[in-house]
């Protein structure tokens, strides 16, 4: 009766579910590309780049994707608050804040993905490039065109990450209604007043996100192969 009922809120085109479900789609899409400028700028550096400190940065990055969402969400609590060093700008509790919050917590996780497929592109393809003289920007095209599907499955590994996030988005959304709540803080809050319609109704919408991406990119690997 309940999955009835959660269907019927979707298919009726309830205005809290589209609002919802719109939020937090316009908020991922946004901070994943937001992450994903200086992430493919870093993955790209790290990939063609040796440099003092390589591995640290590297173990940063690593460390940094094993990092709890609520911690992320705390260090950038303390900052946009009153009495944080931006507290002036007026971010807290706003769109804005659960976006450089889910920027923060997808960059890491696309900077390693891209690395990773960067380093596996095949040696053979950049010393025949080299042989011929390619320059610098012809190279590097070339290099993310042979791993075009590996840096779109990290980018949208990045997407998946923030979309399905809760901890930033409570904390420094503050979960108003109307304003900032997402999908997983709804059904976080609903599930926890017995409200299970709208929280199972949002709870498909965000599998049919999921299934969406995954179907995307296994369509992108299917023809590339």
């Amino acid at each position: 009766m309940v999955f009835v009922k959660a269907v019927a809120l979707i298919l009726s085109m309830d205005k809290e579910v589209l609002f919802i479900s719109m939020t937090s789609l316009s908020m991922a899409v946004t901070s994943t590309i937001i992450a994903t400028i200086p992430a493919l700028f870093l993955g790209t550096i790290l990939s063609i780049k040796k440099f003092p400190g390589k591995s640290i940065v590297i173990i940063i990055l690593n460390s940094l994707m094993a990092m709890p969402t609520v911690v992320i969400g705390l260090i950038i609590y303390s900052m946009i608050s009153r009495s944080g060093p931006l507290g002036q700008l007026g971010l807290l509790f706003t769109p804005w804040a659960i976006i450089i919050g889910q920027s923060v917590l997808s960059f890491p996780i696309i900077t390693s993905l891209v690395y990773s497929a960067l380093s596996k592109v095949d040696i053979e393809l950049t010393e025949t490039l080299d042989t011929f003289g390619t320059g610098r920007f012809k190279k590097l095209y070339m290099i993310f065109r042979e791993s075009r599907i590996a840096v779109l499955s990290a980018i949208l590994s990045g997407f998946g990450r923030v979309i399905g996030e809760v901890g930033v988005s409570m904390m420094l959304g503050g979960n108003i209604r109307w304003f900032t709540r997402t999908i997983t803080t709804t059904i976080a809050l609903e599930t926890s007043k017995g409200e299970f319609e709208l929280a199972l109704a949002l709870g498909i919408v965000l599998i049919f996100i999921s299934f969406t991406v995954n179907t995307l990119l296994h369509i992108g690997v299917k023809s590339h192969g």
